[in-house]
């Protein structure tokens, strides 16, 4: 504790009555004058004095000092200065965020560095400075190499002023000057760009062309090489051609479509060289407002920003190139990816604001598109292990296919059976019952996994399952348990010639106890159309156990009598006897005595009972 501070508070504490008035207004004195330093001390001393205590490795006094800079009313604009007049400061900064033996150190030291970077973002997006530097190119040589230096710190915010002033006619003076400096921008500034060759400006669109290849990123092939395809203007064209030349000039023989493409898949897989900036969470796509005549962006979430970047490209390779299919398998594999992000609503990530109220969900498009793109975009996020996407397409292709198009090959794969062994139960079990909805006819080396799903899928409950995540949850086990035997149904009731529901007896049967009564009943149906004397014989149980509810049996006794029907009689005597007694009992519900004759009848069991029943009624 400091000096002042001791003497502070042995005086507070202590028995006044030993100082008289003189001495202990002296003795205040001394503790102001001792005090007046730390008093006095600005951002600047406090800043200084963390950085210090960081490298001779004094960390206790470190962390106060970061308390006092985060209590201070300094602005992150300030910190920031600071830090970069700093670098090797900022840099013990950092490693002790990343001090694995002082977490407090750490925690402390990393809500510095988050004020700092708030005042980077802020300053290199403030517009007046933004506008400030761009007049500065044309002032001395110091003040343009000054002025470079800060449009490239700030990057994509430079691009709409810097393309702002190129279109002014007033200011041609600075074009020269404008133009250069918009060349030796970094990588962050491609995209703004890139939107912006849609303008109508030849003069400013031939200074993006030059621009983007001396910056040099591949990122920019695409859209120069779509200028070499569709621009009107020869000289437009050449010189995208030369741009292309000082970035790739392989890219020269790619189509633009392709190489959009590939943008797209680099962005689907979150390549690193196309990462944002990282000093706040959100970043931007940037879009051309033709009635405008100038760059426009939207603010974005980062857990989706290279999803909406990879739809972009896909739209553009399509805009290329309307034949290429491709584009749009991998474009609705990056919807569903992006929608992805917005499916744990605790975390409360919207879509953009951009897609707009009555803009149509993944499905939609999904279901719309032909099973080709499905089936690419089902295999891409199979072979990536991603089950986001592979449950959304699986869902899509159950509602608009069939046979032929569920087993659709993708190279030497047919992504649709691929998916009844992927590491997700959602998944496999949504494969499952979109093929057996299908009705297959032809054999193929899946369809025993087909009812291994479907029976491990009609076992699920919301009572068993302790899961509660978007790809799981008690809702969604008793979902998939009612269409797994729903789809069992139809394959029954079909006689479907390549999905053996023998395989599913056992599940069936522990079905038939289950406690949701739709379950039950479904299962007795199934298991009607099973030729087994265990099938029949769980159906006959359900049907007499008194403890299940009137509906239920009913269901059990009009099941039993399909199962007679079509198998004939398979009961034990017991169970027959107990049939038997439960029609010949005048104390039976009408309804549930109607339909157990019914299922007796359907047994064509000998007529003694029958004649038993006739006359035990009689009145003659």
């Amino acid at each position: 504790m400091p000096l002042c501070s001791c003497a502070l508070v042995f005086l507070l504490n202590g028995d006044l009555s030993m100082f008289n008035r003189n001495v202990f207004a002296a003795v205040v004195g001394i503790i102001f004058v001792l005090a007046a330093p730390a008093l006095c001390e600005t951002l600047d001393d406090n800043f200084n004095d963390l950085l210090h205590y960081l490298k001779i490795g004094r960390f206790d006094l470190a962390k106060d000092y970061a308390q006092t800079i985060l209590d201070s009313n300094a602005t992150p604009v300030e910190l920031f200065m600071l830090a970069d007049q700093n670098p090797q400061g900022y840099s013990l900064l950092v490693r002790a965020k990343e001090n694995p033996d002082d977490p407090n150190l750490a925690g402390i030291s990393g809500k510095v560095l988050d004020v700092i970077e708030q005042g980077r973002f802020i300053r290199r997006a403030d517009p007046k400075v933004i506008v400030e530097e761009i007049a500065r190119l044309s002032t001395t040589e110091r003040g343009r190499l000054n002025a470079v230096k800060r449009l490239q710190d700030a990057g994509e915010y430079a691009v709409m002023y810097m393309l702002d002033a190129l279109a002014d006619e007033s200011r041609k003076a600075e074009w020269p000057n404008i133009a250069n400096a918009l060349g030796q921008m970094s990588r962050g500034a491609i995209r703004p760009l890139a939107a912006a060759l849609q303008t109508n400006n030849i003069g400013v669109k031939t200074e993006i062309i030059k621009a983007l290849g001396k910056i040099g990123y591949p990122q920019a092939l695409p859209y120069l090489k779509y200028v070499v395809e569709k621009d009107n203007s020869l000289e437009l064209r050449a010189l995208a051609e030369e741009s292309i030349r000082q970035i790739d000039p392989a890219a020269l023989n790619i189509p633009a479509a392709n190489l959009f493409y590939r943008l797209g898949e680099d962005y689907y897989y979150h390549t690193e060289s196309l990462a944002p900036a990282n000093d706040v969470n959100f970043t931007n796509i940037w879009f051309w407002d033709a009635q405008a005549s100038r760059l426009t962006r939207e603010q974005v979430d980062k857990h989706y920003f290279n999803e909406l970047m990879s739809m972009q490209c896909c739209e553009w390779s399509l805009k290329a190139d309307p034949a290429y299919g491709q584009a749009i398998g991998l474009w609705i594999a990056g919807y569903f990816k992006a929608e992805s992000a917005t499916s744990d609503k605790s975390v409360g990530i919207e879509m953009p604001a951009y897609f707009g109220p009555g803009h149509a969900d993944a499905m939609t498009y999904a279901t719309t598109a032909g099973p080709e793109y499905l089936h690419q975009a089902l295999a891409r996020a199979i072979k990536d292990k991603d089950a986001q996407v592979a449950l959304g397409v699986i869902e899509a292709l159950s509602t608009t296919a069939g046979e032929k198009s569920l087993f659709y090959a993708v190279g030497a794969t047919q992504p649709l059976a691929d998916a009844l062994s992927f590491d997700n139960k959602a998944v496999r079990y949504s494969a499952a019952i979109a093929i057996a909805n299908a009705g297959p006819r032809q054999p193929f080396p899946q369809s025993k996994l087909v009812i291994t799903n479907l029976a491990e899928a009609i076992a699920q409950s919301s009572e068993q399952s302790d899961e509660n995540t978007p790809m799981w949850s008690g809702a969604l086990a008793d979902s998939y348990a009612l269409r797994a035997a729903k789809a069992m149904l139809k394959i029954a009731q079909n006689c479907n010639p390549v999905l053996d529901l023998s395989a599913a007896q056992n599940a069936l049967i522990a079905a038939t106890k289950d406690k949701r009564a739709e379950i039950q009943m479904l299962a007795g149906q199934v298991l009607a159309h099973l030729a087994t004397p265990a099938a029949q014989q769980a159906v006959a149980a359900m049907a007499l156990a008194d403890t299940n509810s009137k509906e239920i049996r009913i269901a059990a006794f009009n099941s039993l009598a399909v199962s007679g029907k079509l198998n004939a009689n398979q009961l034990d005597d017991t169970t027959i006897d107990a049939i038997y007694s439960l029609i010949s009992s005048k104390d039976i519900d009408p309804g549930l005595r109607a339909s157990a004759a019914a299922a007796y009848g359907s047994l064509n069991l000998p007529s003694q009972k029958v004649k038993s029943l006739i006359l035990d009624q009689a009145k003659s």
